[in-house]
């Protein structure tokens, strides 16, 4: 029996590998309980008024984007020191009566060393086709794992939130300031506007303009019948018959109302009529920009609102962290059988490479 160890040295390995293995899985590998979890993101389904402020609304994360967001935070080392901090990670993963492979080594190791562990021991992974995020955490008590998967859940939801809020904040703040502006500005233009008006005394200087033209229009029209009136009594009355002495007169008087009216609309002095129009119409676009400003904004300050209060995640549990009543690992069995194959396929690769040298030997 002895020689024929000797013989196959490979084999005799192989043997001891599978012994230790078999020890180890059966006898010193610490029991893991599993907790696991389903969870969802939801928002409020809040409908925002049809409106155009897109170019000062940024577009919503998609429902896997906010997934894959939860799943990297819950897996982040910021994660990982909320949870040492309030349910002591380092002091359970690193507890005596702990086997010295599935267990942390130490309860002083790096952080970063702490991060790869825990990465070991949870697992958060999205469904793509479901869109659920499926949260497992191993643990040496059902306790700790219940617990660590019921405050992944919480800071999890937590965090969402905040992000969600700070960004709606942000939002809200910068339009409340451009709203307050753009009021300020209207005020203003509104109240130019107001005394342009009381100084010329003129309500709308554009409907007066209209008005003297309407009156222009029907002097002319008047002139022209006089001057046609004229024409005809020269047939057969000298000019200084009275009746051509007064039809001259009502000619005469026709045109210097037309000049007055006609200068009224523009003259040289300054207060023309063509003049306060424009400088109206200049002051009243004025308003009327300054108005269109401040509807527009205040109709995204009150769609932004609306966006802040959907921005707001809540993380909807379709299966709660359960509580584990037996151990889920390691699978004893499962990991003897594969070690054993593996040994037995090393050790049949090694001991062919052997007799290939044997031979080439001999």
């Amino acid at each position: 029996m002895k020689q024929l160890l000797m013989k196959n040295p490979v084999w005799v390995v192989c043997g001891v590998f599978i012994a230790l293995s078999a020890f180890y899985w059966g006898v010193l590998a610490s029991d893991r309980y599993v907790s696991e979890a389903n969870v969802v993101l939801e928002s409020p389904q809040i409908t925002i008024p049809t409106m155009d402020v897109s170019s000062l609304l940024g577009g919503p994360t998609g429902e896997s984007g906010d997934m894959l967001l939860l799943r990297d935070y819950l897996l982040s080392v910021d994660m990982l020191r909320d949870i040492d901090r309030l349910v002591g990670f380092r002091e359970h993963y690193s507890a005596a009566g702990i086997d010295f492979i599935s267990g942390l080594s130490s309860a002083d190791v790096p952080i970063e060393d702490l991060h790869e562990y825990y990465l070991k021991r949870v697992s958060v992974e999205l469904d793509d086709y479901a869109n659920v995020l499926r949260i497992k955490v191993e643990a040496f008590s059902p306790e700790m794992a219940n617990k660590i998967a019921s405050l992944l859940l919480e800071e999890g939801e937590k965090h969402m939130n905040l992000l969600g809020k700070r960004l709606a904040e942000e939002q809200v703040r910068f339009l409340e300031d451009q709203v307050a502006m753009l009021n300020d500005n209207f005020n203003i233009a509104r109240n130019e506007l107001l005394d342009y008006q009381n100084k010329n005394g003129l309500i709308s200087p554009t409907g007066t303009v209209e008005s003297i033209s309407a009156v222009v229009a029907t002097l002319e029209g008047k002139l022209s019948n006089l001057q046609a009136e004229k024409t005809m009594l020269k047939s057969y009355q000298s000019s200084s018959s009275p009746a051509m002495v007064k039809i001259d007169n009502e000619i005469k008087a026709v045109r210097h109302q037309i000049e007055q009216e006609k200068n009224r609309m523009a003259q040289q002095s300054g207060n023309a009529l063509n003049t306060v129009t424009a400088e109206y119409q200049t002051l009243e676009l004025k308003v009327k920009f300054a108005l269109d400003s401040y509807s527009g904004a205040l109709a995204a300050l009150q769609s932004t609102r609306i966006e802040a209060a959907r921005k707001l995640k809540q993380v909807s549990v379709l299966q709660s962290p359960t509580y584990p009543e037996y151990p889920l690992e390691p699978q004893r069995l499962h990991n003897i059988a594969m070690y054993a194959i593996v040994a037995l396929f090393l050790g049949l690769i090694m001991q062919m490479l052997l007799l290939i040298i044997k031979d080439h030997r001999d």
